[in-house]
């Protein structure tokens, strides 16, 4: 009995997952100044449990919040999918830019952070650096790693959190709907008996589809190719399928508006926090006492850039404050902030998923780009 608590077999872990998830959850309801972290919290008791000695099988979790991560890219996908391209064509290129801007910002700022605290390599790729060669370049990536994500969650979130006061944002007044976002077409009728029915089929295929997409190799010309990955492949994949299944009437919105589709993302996300929170834990404590100087570091990546971006996207373009909150998360390609977005916008709303979206593809082939080239200027 003993054994479930301190082993790290299939028991412990999926024990330990679910305690993470409930009790995350649960101190979500929570409201601080009318301000919830939401299912935010899943990855602090994760981080929380594993810091107090929590051991677990690191490749079982591995799976497990990859297959987290890609269950939610898949929903957000098939929720935006059939409204995504018209929406593009009216604020998407205005946000890529954004994006390219704050990509840029994180980029210069953590150059000059290089420079002057002479650490090399604080936001590398660690495929490149083990391409390289460079010694201890791996393990100081992931100590870097463990310490930054769950300070560049806090950071997204409350950089969102701020823009409200400083651009006078009333979330009372603030529109949760846009019109170029419905899709044209009227909803196919659907029998009352499947509605509640999800269609696995789909889904799956979407996944396996995305999984070979995002493994194809892209050259850049760079010492490694370029791949959109395990959530960018599915995520991709997913948007046009949800948008091509609904134009040729594969399926029907009342499918991708579905509650199962809701589920899939909420489940997805959840996992991905938890595995995240688990893993992370016991090194994130041992790293930020070793390099509290970090801390400062993650701080000035993470915060500096999405402020002024989203300052700028609110007062000079007018941005809604639910699409930036996406936006923002996007950028990052920070699934937590997208969440955090979930829990602040009404219940059907569906713009910080739309923000998300439109910027995700092209940020996270920046984010690639300039962490290899990073790892250039360090050598």
């Amino acid at each position: 009995m003993l054994n479930l608590f301190t082993g790290s077999g299939v028991g412990p872990t999926v024990l330990y997952l679910a305690v993470s998830i409930f009790v995350g959850l649960l101190l979500g309801k929570i409201k601080i100044a009318n301000v919830s972290l939401g299912i935010t919290w899943v990855l602090f008791v994760g981080i929380a449990l594993s810091a107090c000695g929590v051991s677990l099988n690191h490749d079982m979790l591995h799976i497990i919040k990859e297959f987290g991560l890609i269950l939610f890219v898949v929903a957000v996908g098939l929720q935006v999918g059939p409204g995504f391209f018209r929406s593009f064509k009216k604020g998407g290129l205005a946000m890529n830019l954004m994006a390219l801007a704050n990509v840029a910002l994180g980029v210069a700022i953590t150059v000059v952070i290089a420079k002057v605290a002479n650490t090399p390599g604080l936001s590398a790729a660690q495929q490149a650096v083990s391409d390289m060669g460079i010694e201890g370049g791996a393990e100081r990536l992931a100590a870097g790693y463990a310490v930054a994500y769950p300070l560049a969650v806090v950071g997204m979130i409350v950089t969102c959190i701020l823009l409200r006061p400083l651009c006078r944002i009333d979330l009372k007044n603030e529109p949760s709907t846009e019109e170029i976002l419905e899709p044209k077409a009227e909803k196919q009728a659907t029998p009352t008996s499947q509605r509640h029915k999800v269609n696995l089929i789909p889904i799956f295929v979407i996944i396996a589809l995305g999984i070979i997409v995002g493994s194809i190799p892209i050259p850049v010309g760079m010492k490694a190719p370029i791949k959109l990955g395990l959530a960018g492949g599915p995520l991709v994949v997913a948007i046009i399928g949800s948008w091509l299944g609904v134009k040729k009437g594969w399926f029907t919105t009342e499918f991708t508006d579905s509650h199962g589709v809701w589920m899939l993302r909420e489940v997805g996300i959840a996992l991905f926090l938890a595995g995240v929170g688990l893993s992370a834990g016991g090194q994130f404590v041992n790293t930020v006492q070793e390099h509290y100087m970090w801390v400062i570091y993650g701080v000035l990546i993470t915060m500096v850039p999405p402020v002024l971006v989203g300052l700028f996207g609110r007062l000079v373009l007018k941005i809604n404050y639910y699409t930036l909150m996406g936006f923002i998360g996007g950028s990052h390609t920070d699934p937590p902030t997208l969440a955090f977005a979930n829990t602040v916008a009404p219940e059907s709303c569906k713009l910080p998923n739309m923000g998300y979206a439109t910027v995700y593809p092209l940020t996270m082939f920046l984010r690639i780009f300039t962490a290899q080239l990073l790892v250039l200027l360090a050598v």
